[in-house]
């Protein structure tokens, strides 16, 4: 489930890959894309991006510093909001790559700061760190689901 990488690298790259996607979103015809069992539009694949790297951060978190961890209660892909379906404007790109930029720094800025057997303790039978994040590259398929328009 892990490589080589450094998992500050893997969430860097991942944000890079779904940017490049949503940097031609802008000409979106405003249909939802069916892939699987579920639709996705521009603002839905970057909404679960940022809550899929939200949920994962503050579960990292909490455990570097040995609280609890909070379970999630996201609606994930199995809600289309109407703010899903709203046109993807040149702003709402700007808006993600704040956010998507924003919070892989702040993933580069705590795995760099972690030993390599802090990325790799394991709480129970939770995921280690570094599995998170080998994890969260799981992502794109949010932003494939739209691919490059």
């Amino acid at each position: 489930m892990t490589e080589e990488r450094h998992p500050a690298d893997v969430v860097t790259h991942l944000v890079e890959q779904v940017l490049a996607r949503a940097a031609t979103w802008t000409t979106w015809d405003g249909e939802p894309r069916p892939i699987d069992d579920r639709v996705y539009t521009p603002h839905k694949a970057i909404r679960r991006v940022a809550d899929h790297l939200v949920d994962h951060l503050a579960e990292i978190e909490a455990r570097v510093a040995g609280a609890a961890t909070i379970p999630d209660h996201w609606h994930a892909s199995a809600v289309t909001t109407p703010a899903d379906l709203a046109p993807f404007t040149a702003e709402d790109l700007d808006e993600a790559r704040s956010r998507l930029t924003r919070l892989a720094q702040i993933f580069d800025v705590r795995l760099r700061a972690l030993t390599p057997a802090q990325l790799d303790h394991r709480d129970g039978d939770a995921w280690t760190p570094r599995e998170i994040v080998f994890h969260l590259e799981g992502s794109l398929y949010y932003a494939d689901a739209i691919g490059f328009l």
